[in-house]
């Protein structure tokens, strides 16, 4: 009887439930683009990391994140060869370079990645396949994610067109295509062979490298692993088990940088937003119906049934207004995804708890809306 006694109420003023139900969708948008957001930053800063084949990593302490990396010697990567369960190391060089767009010449910003073409450690889709031809002089791999920005090499390289322009002042090659994707620090990238990587960049040497990746027997624990090494290693490198990297990157980009706190922030706003609203509607629907909660408690029926009323309300608003919310933030997900071409994925985990959350403020709301019924005294309305 309460729910069917809310809902009257609810809809008996048909605008005023359209209002509801439109300020809570908005709520529900903000917040689930908000987390997309952060969830998007998360993903993609790691992109590269989860796309390349290590169980253990080297990387010199000043280094920031991927794309802003500092050098160490290699030497370090090779001591820890010596190490019981180590079945093999591979040094890998990243930096970024200008890359100039072969249509309209502007010049970019990429990652180049500089592997050894002889060993299988980058695992993104069409870089196993195209190894043999980055051995080739000034050749290299485009990644068909890059922003747009780039250029339409990808288009181009797929029509069977050759792709030559310039990285860093120097003329090369395209002669294949991988697929890794963008993130809030890379717009784009290249790979290429470590004597590539060091034509484009001469001022490198071949004994610094950015990252020693080690892969380890089976059965071997990653753990055990890093501490055997940390105990040889110097201190001016840090040895991280892949959890620990790509943890440490994530960490970057939300505690170092402004970004995370921004998207955090954004969804406190939209529950402060969605509980204001939310409060002003059921205080002025509780504020109209008085003199009916007044007759309620008059009749007999307790402040615990009133509230009921109330609360139920809270809720249908939450319902009504979180579908709206989601279908339009699943619309935004593929224009901002295809924009940006970030990993806008709205997960079922992130639905629950934002509807979780819808009920949580509408119910807080409907509570806040309750001190006037509570407090009613039939005499004094009547």
């Amino acid at each position: 009887m309460a729910i069917a006694l809310g809902w009257m109420q609810l809809k008996h003023q048909k605008v005023r439930l359209l209002v509801a139900i439109s300020g809570i969708a908005f709520a529900v948008v903000l917040i689930l683009m908000q987390l997309g957001f952060r969830a998007s930053l998360l993903d993609s800063s790691v992109r590269y990391l989860e796309a390349l084949r290590y169980d253990v990593v080297l990387v010199n302490r000043e280094t920031l994140y991927l794309a802003q990396t500092v050098p160490f010697s290699s030497r370090r990567l090779y001591q820890t060869l010596g190490i019981a369960g180590v079945a093999e190391v591979t040094p890998l060089y990243t930096s970024v370079g200008v890359w100039k767009n072969p249509f309209n010449h502007q010049p970019r910003n990429l990652l180049v990645v500089g592997v050894d073409p002889t060993e299988d450690v980058v695992e993104a889709p069409g870089v196993r396949e195209n190894l043999e031809a980055i051995r080739r002089r000034d050749a290299v791999l485009f990644d068909a994610k890059s922003r747009p920005e780039h250029g339409p090499v990808a288009d181009v390289f797929r029509a069977g067109r050759p792709g030559a322009t310039e990285v860093n002042d120097r003329q090369i090659e395209v002669v294949g295509l991988y697929e890794v994707g963008t993130s809030f620090g890379i717009d784009g990238g290249l790979v290429t062979s470590d004597d590539n990587f060091l034509r484009l960049f001469p001022d490198r040497r071949r004994n610094e490298i950015d990252l020693g990746l080690v892969t380890l027997e089976p059965g071997v624990s990653p753990e055990r692993a890093r501490d055997a090494m940390r105990a040889i290693v110097p201190n001016d490198v840090l040895v991280l088990t892949r959890a620990e990297m790509l943890q440490r990157e994530r960490d970057y980009w939300m505690a170092t940088t402004p970004i995370g706190t921004v998207f955090t922030f954004g969804v406190v706003i939209g529950l402060v937003v969605g509980s204001i609203i939310v409060y002003q509607i059921l205080f002025a629907d509780v504020s109209d119906h008085l003199p009916e909660y007044a007759t309620l408690k008059a009749m007999g029926y307790s402040n615990r049934y009133v509230s009921f009323v109330v609360i139920q309300q809270a809720v249908i608003l939450a319902a009504l207004g979180f579908l709206p919310g989601v279908a339009i933030c699943l619309w935004l997900y593929d224009v901002v995804g295809e924009a940006t071409r970030l990993p806008m994925i709205l997960h079922w985990e992130r639905g629950v708890a934002v509807l979780g959350l819808t009920v949580l403020m509408c119910s807080i709301s409907g509570m806040l809306a309750l001190r006037k019924v509570r407090a009613l005294d039939p005499a004094d309305v009547f």
